[in-house]
Order: C-alpha cells, then sequence, then structure tokens
C-alpha cells in the first residue's frame, strides 16, 4: 500500500475514534452512520474545506503546508507520537523507494556495557523492537532470546504471540498494544522495510487482537514508563524502564529495567540473579553474561544458524 493512502487511512482512524463531545461540538440530531466526527467537522475545525480535506483523507493532495498540517492535528486531538507519525507518513508520500537497510552490528562497546548493568535487565533493541542483544538478568527475568531463531527475535512478536509472555506480564493487554502502536510509528519512519512488513503480516495472521489494534492505527512512542510482572519463580515485580538512545546508532536503543532501591521488586531482582549460571525463564538452556547475537545474526539475517558472541 502507498504511503498516500497509509496517510489517508490514519487520517480518517483518528477521526473515527472522536465525538462531538471531544471536539466540543454540538451533538447532532439523529444518529451517525458511522463513528466519529464527519469530514466537515474536522475541516471546519481544521480551519480548511471540506473539499480540501476530503482529498487529504483520499491521497489526492500530499503537499499540505506546515500549517495546515498543525491545524490538522490540533482538530484531531494528536499527541506528540500522532504527529510525528503523521509528519513521518507525509515525508514518504512522494519519497522514491530506498535501499534495503544492511544487518545491523552490535558495536563491542554496546556488549561491554550489557556487562556493566548486569545487576539488572537490560536489552539492546533495533528496529521493529528486533532483539540485538541481551544480559543475562533479561534472560531470566523474559525469555532466552538468543536461542531463538534469527527471525523470531523480535520483542513485539514475543510479546504478542508467545503464551508465556501473556501470562508473565500482568498488564498483557495493554504493554502488547503499546508494542503494535510502536511497530506502527516504525512503519511510519521506514516504510520501505520488508522486514517489518512480514513481521506486520505474521501478527496479523496468528493474533486477533493485533489484526484489531493495526486497524485502529494507534501510535505508540514510549521512551520510559512501568512493567507489572508475575514470574514463575520470584513472583510479583514492578519494574521502570528507560530507553537510552545511543547517538552512534540511532537505529538501537538500550532499554534498562530497574526497582525501587529496597523494594521487594529489588529484592525479587536480586534472587533472581543469585540463580547460578542463569537458567532462562521458560527456556531451560543457558546464557553467558553480557553476550550479544554476533553480526549477521541478527533478526532479518540471511544465516538459519544461531551464533552468539561473548566479548567477556
Amino acid at each position: 500500500m502507498g504511503q498516500s493512502a497509509e496517510f489517508g487511512k490514519f487520517l480518517k482512524a483518528m477521526r473515527a475514534r472522536m465525538s462531538p463531545e471531544d471536539a466540543g461540538l454540538p451533538e447532532a440530531s439523529g444518529a451517525r452512520r458511522v463513528p466519529g466526527l464527519r469530514r466537515e467537522e474536522i475541516a471546519r475545525l481544521a480551519d480548511v474545506s471540506t473539499d480540501y480535506y476530503t482529498r487529504l483523507e483520499q491521497g489526492r493532495h500530499i503537499h499540505p503546508s506546515r500549517a495546515v498540517l498543525e491545524s490538522v492535528s490540533r482538530a484531531l486531538r494528536l499527541d506528540s507520537s500522532e504527529h510525528t507519525h503523521m509528519m513521518d507518513l507525509l515525508e514518504h508520500c512522494a519519497s522514491t523507494a530506498k535501499a534495503p537497510t544492511p544487518a545491523p552490528r552490535v558495536r563491542p562497546a554496546l556488549r561491554q556495557l550489557l556487562d556493566a548493568v548486569g545487576d539488572v535487565p537490560a536489552l539492546l533493541l533495533g528496529r521493529r523492537s528486533d532483539v540485538l542483544g541481551a544480559n543475562r538478568m533479561a534472560v531470566l527475568l523474559f525469555a532466552d532470546f538468543p536461542s531463538m531463531p534469527p527471525a523470531e527475535r523480535n520483542l513485539t512478536r514475543w510479546l504478542i504471540l508467545d503464551p508465556q509472555a501473556r501470562e508473565l506480564f500482568r498488564d498483557w493487554k495493554t504493554v502488547a498494544a503499546e508494542a503494535a502502536g510502536s511497530l506502527r510509528a516504525d512503519t511510519g519512519r521506514h516504510p520501505d522495510d520488508p522486514q517489518a512488513n512480514q513481521l506486520v503480516g505474521e501478527l496479523a495472521v496468528n493474533s486477533e487482537h493485533f489484526r484489531q489494534w493495526w486497524a485502529g492505527h494507534r501510535v505508540a512512542a514510549r521512551s520510559a514508563g512501568t512493567v507489572r510482572l508475575h514470574h514463575p519463580t520470584v513472583g510479583d515485580v514492578e519494574l521502570n524502564f528507560e530507553n537510552l538512545a545511543l547517538p552512534e546508532d540511532p537505529d538501537q536503543v538500550l532499554r534498562v529495567y530497574s526497582a525501587k532501591a529496597g523494594s521487594p521488586s529489588d529484592d525479587a531482582l536480586k534472587l533472581l540473579g543469585s540463580f547460578g549460571a542463569g537458567t532462562a525463564f521458560g527456556a531451560g538452556t543457558t546464557f553467558a553474561a553480557g553476550t550479544a547475537f554476533a553480526a549477521g545474526t541478527a533478526p532479518g539475517a540471511e544465516l538459519s544458524e544461531r551464533h552468539a558472541m561473548d566479548e567477556s
């Protein structure tokens, strides 16, 4: 599907979620045939003609001014993530296809950094939330990502399709929906990414929840937050996470999870970390501390055999 069509579908989905009350409009008499506001109502709120806004939704006007886009964004009550996604979609409407992105490479310094935060779970994430590396605590807490086939080493895929993830996350539906929204934002930034399209297709085929979330065009791009887990070994755990930007690797982030010092969750993490060599939750395999996946075996790489590289 072209980006002009995606841009229009996004506007339509954002319009459909709004009510007259949301926009401060009087309730019209009679039942509405479709959910949300009418095109003419959004056009009036954005101070553009109905015909102009209709052409935007239909992908027939892909060069609106920034002032018009800001007005449309305000009319649709877009948050910052949704506004950024709208701009990403528009930016790629008239762009040509780009060359395929090479397989991601993990710098040795990042492998060392995974070692350095060994007392808390840490994941190195790439595009599409591909898991490029993990420390021992992340494997103990979540899953044995290194033992998975390269194409399956993806946090969003694991969250949505793995039954163990559903049991682990106490707010699974919220967390999984946010992961789907993050993938939506990623496809807006990189519309020519075939691996993202393949992942979306796999999730849509195998998850009714994902199909509903994807149809709603929800966008999420949280760089920090809290997760509540029920781990089969150490019980209930509440952790904060931060996505640390890596300027030298703009498509990668280091996600670090931590618990409040002295809290029951902090005690649970310490107990989890004391379990010897580290048998992964639900996997039954071991994982050396500070292991990152070797270059060329990240998700989407051509190699099918698993490799790992221990830099310690």
